[in-house]
């Protein structure tokens, strides 16, 4: 969804869940480069040496208690009486695919940092992939093809040691309406037509729809209306998501999309709250948050505008949310990383622990080994040491992507030469 788009997780600004250290194999540390000595006459200037943000580890294809060894996927399969969502990885792979003929594809892995990791090399990998996941009969036999035949490249983290933190993303469904009423009155944007031209510093969120979110005729963006929300949170969180699925009150359903956005930052708006000690840091997750703002509906117009970056959409007509590759992006099959980093489009293996229905409204983490395609990015997903983790669209999805954090591991899955 162009994931300038932030993260329910992130928007808390904390790690939800229990770290989870892998217990697979480690990048190493990387030694300073050695200071120079040399004449104070004639100083030599120094080129820092560039670490790589992949790197290729030995696992073996051997594994003798399979369920803990990387690339065990049972839900491919279906468990605890669930079908299994392979059709799903097989159209994400299909999308992936897609995106490698295109010219942005072959722009994106000219300068690739990793020489060997090149856009032939993904897509022979998608490829073969496919083809064993198809004729795979079960989550033991795909895990062993992919041990004998796949180079594990180790995303070094954000430690130099392969420790990544893990959020997560979903599409909210919401209603609006097409009309401004006494009821919905805060709108979503379109993208101005003049966007481009535009002079920076942008004007910031407070500027383009006041503290209360209302600034109606005044605002800068008057006309460019798309939808109104009953509720302002709601508008923001679509801001937050940049997509969501809309029920309109003429009985209708629609959806948008990121069309663009103003050149800010990403602000945590759940560590502002709680660096004002007005919540616990500790312990601070979504459900929290947004009780607090429907308790003390004032403190929206503390805090929404502190995120200054603003987000413009456009109509999608219920199509599925879109990645930064601009392709759709699946249900617990597509993550967002920095595309300056990792290799858009590629096959990649995911080890953390998410949180799962386990029956009476109540949710479990369960620590998964999941194949997914890197399809999507974000204003706040910086460096090597960053996932989030696609996990579908509604009240569950939400729900799930709320609570999900901690520290895991990532890689991406290339054939052997």
């Amino acid at each position: 969804m162009k994931k300038t788009l932030a993260f329910l997780s992130l928007s808390l600004g904390i790690a939800l869940v229990n770290p989870l250290w892998s217990a697979v194999a480690q990048v190493p540390n990387l030694l300073p480069l050695p200071i120079p000595t040399t004449p104070d006459f004639s100083p030599i200037p120094i080129i820092p040496e560039v670490t790589p943000p992949l790197k290729p580890i030995a696992i073996g294809s051997n594994c003798t208690l399979r369920q803990t060894c990387l690339g065990w996927d049972e839900q491919l399969w279906g468990q605890r009486g669930k079908t299994g969502d392979r059709n799903a990885l097989l159209a994400s792979i299909d999308n992936s695919l897609l995106y490698l003929t295109k010219g942005e594809a072959i722009a994106a892995y000219q300068n690739y940092p990793v020489k060997e990791i090149t856009l032939d090399r993904v897509r022979r990998s998608l490829v073969r992939f496919r083809q064993l996941v198809v004729s795979s009969k079960s989550a033991a036999q795909l895990q062993a093809a992919v041990r004998r035949e796949f180079v594990f490249y180790q995303s070094v983290g954000n430690d130099g040691k392969g420790t990544v933190k893990f959020t997560a993303y979903y599409e909210p469904v919401y209603t609006a309406s097409r009309v401004r009423t006494a009821i919905y009155k805060y709108p979503l944007y379109r993208l101005p037509p003049d966007f481009s031209q535009w002079s920076k510093p942008h004007p910031k969120r407070i500027d383009l729809e006041g503290k209360d979110g209302l600034q109606g005729n005044k605002s800068k963006l008057h006309g460019l209306e798309l939808l109104w929300f009953r509720d302002r949170l709601d508008a923001y969180m679509v801001h937050i998501q940049g997509s969501a699925q809309i029920k309109l009150t003429n009985g209708k359903t629609t959806s948008v999309g990121y069309a663009g956005g103003t050149d800010y930052p990403w602000t945590s708006i759940g560590k502002e709250i709680a660096k004002d000690g007005k919540l616990p840091l500790n312990g601070l997750t979504l459900p929290r948050m947004v009780a607090f703002f429907r308790a003390k509906p004032q403190e929206l117009s503390n805090y929404l505008p502190r995120w200054e970056r603003f987000i413009f959409f456009q109509e999608t007509s219920g199509r599925a949310a879109t990645g930064s590759i601009h392709v759709p992006v699946t249900a617990e099959r597509s993550i967002a990383t920095d595309k300056s980093l990792m290799p858009p489009g590629a096959l990649a293996l995911i080890y953390n622990s998410f949180p799962y229905p386990a029956g009476l409204g109540k949710l479990e983490n369960r620590t998964v080994s999941r194949f997914v395609l890197d399809q999507d990015t974000g204003s706040a997903i910086k460096g090597p040491g960053r996932v989030d983790y696609f996990i579908g669209s509604g009240k569950l999805a939400g729900d799930r992507a709320g609570i999900t954090g901690g520290n895991g591991s990532l890689y991406y899955l290339l054939l052997k030469e």
